[in-house]
């Protein structure tokens, strides 16, 4: 059976793809699973040993139609679910299965506030699509594999660093998913051990500014823009724990198995995006009256007073004392 998943992006989406990935290729072991994704999140899923092909959409969707037609696929298992796969699902006249966004509960959810979201976790929704085909969850979380020539050796770092640190990802896609800068300064200023501060090129500034509030003999390490994806993985998997947004770092944290702090801002883990079968504490303003206020997030706070992040209280003590 050669199987087709559709799953365009983003970084955290796809991660949360992966026991879908897994388990159709071991409990369909005569299966051949492709998987179509932007050409920007090959390094996701180029090393995972459960995808036979990958396959990059570049630019047109039409010759990319094209390029997929040509294969012949069984079977498509839609887990993005836009206007996009829906084209490429209709083109390719094969048995198809779509996951269910849930847009509707979403939208009462976000904008009038209703608990009408189920209470389960995105993994095992995007398994449910796959139910029909005889697959089943194997409770083994998310995958992320990292090659070796992306492993960031514990000897690269201050000295001080191999006897443990903290990372914390500072970035998100959206403004309000990320801590405002003096949130940021008081929890790095809150942490007892070396830290290293994670994010993408975006962030070197903001980093930047954050390492000027501390003295030289603080151990923090600015690590934003230097490493690529799959090195910033590999820092999250050697670390003692992970501090994060709502962000990409958070799924590939939980797929490490590593312990997380999730900082919730205009989102919430009811979404069903919180981190996948690894222990881990939510931070976030309980009750406000405006959580959520997207689904997604937002340049800035549409009420103006950013509350979910600026009232955050950032329990740092007790995290130390159950995890160090």
């Amino acid at each position: 059976m050669k199987i087709l998943i559709l799953r365009f992006s983003s970084i955290g989406d796809i991660v949360l793809t992966t026991p879908v990935i897994r388990c159709l290729k071991k409990q369909l072991p005569q299966s051949e699973i492709h998987f179509a994704t932007k050409s920007s999140f090959k390094s996701i899923l180029e090393n995972n040993p459960y995808v036979d092909k990958l396959h990059l959409l570049e630019s047109s969707t039409g010759n990319f139609i094209k390029q997929l037609q040509s294969e012949k696929f069984d079977v498509v298992i839609d887990l993005h679910n836009n206007l996009r796969t829906r084209r490429i699902k209709w083109s390719l006249n094969a048995k198809s299965y779509t996951f269910d966004k849930l847009n509707l509960r979403k939208w009462f959810y976000v904008n009038w506030k209703w608990k009408v979201m189920p209470d389960i976790h995105i993994v095992e929704r995007y398994l449910e699509t796959v139910k029909k085909l005889g697959v089943k969850n194997d409770q083994q979380g998310l995958d992320y594999f990292i090659p070796e020539k992306d492993i960031v050796p514990l000897s690269s770092l201050p000295q001080v660093f191999t006897a443990g640190y903290i990372a914390i990802a500072i970035g998100a896609q959206h403004a309000t998913k990320r801590l405002p800068e003096a949130k940021l300064i008081e929890l790095i200023g809150k942490i007892s051990q070396p830290i290293i501060l994670l994010g993408g090129k975006d962030d070197v500034s903001m980093a930047t500014r954050l390492l000027s509030y501390f003295p030289d003999g603080r151990q923090i390490v600015n690590a934003c823009g230097v490493y690529n994806l799959n090195q910033s993985a590999s820092i999250v998997q050697q670390c003692t724990y992970l501090y994060t947004h709502d962000t990409g770092l958070m799924h590939i944290g939980a797929a490490l198995a590593k312990k997380i702090v999730a900082i919730w801002g205009n989102t919430t883990p009811e979404l069903g995006m919180y981190p996948y079968k690894t222990e881990h504490v939510n931070w976030q303003v309980a009750d406000l009256y405006c959580r959520p206020c997207s689904k997604i997030g937002y340049k800035s706070c549409p009420k103006k007073h950013f509350r979910c992040m600026n009232e955050q209280q950032l329990p740092v003590t007790e995290i130390e004392k159950r995890w160090n």
